[in-house]
């Protein structure tokens, strides 16, 4: 993790590119568009950022399915902070919900996540 004032992470994230992630723009009422595979550059229980096909606007809310060794997590809830231009695609940051208001708090996703984050803690490691 960096000094600099203009990074809002709050604890360092871990390289995941094995982690397979998925990711549906939530529609009206609740309903998720069509699935799209992203690329995860990297993560913690607060946030990722991947390298997607397409650019997303901040604040788009998701539903994010997480697949990999060990790892099998459905529809938690995130919304994108910031998309550029990376690679030969988009890096979008997204902050998952659970951990933006005491309302939408959830200790099974925040569980989910951490131990999400605490695999790939021990693989950098």
């Amino acid at each position: 993790m960096t000094s600099d004032s203009t990074d809002r992470r709050i604890k360092d994230r871990y390289p995941a590119s094995c982690l397979q992630v998925q990711l549906r723009e939530r529609g009206v009422f609740g309903r998720a568009r069509q699935a799209m595979s992203v690329t995860c550059l990297d993560l913690n229980r607060y946030g990722m950022a991947v390298l997607g096909p397409r650019p997303m606007d901040p604040g788009v809310r998701l539903f994010m399915d997480f697949a990999g060794k060990y790892i099998r997590e459905s529809r938690v809830g995130a919304r994108v902070v910031e998309c550029q231009p990376f690679q030969t695609g988009y890096r979008i940051s997204i902050q998952f919900s659970y951990c933006l208001d005491k309302k939408g708090y959830s200790r099974a996703v925040d569980n989910a996540l951490s131990r999400i984050e605490g695999f790939y803690n021990r693989l950098a490691s």
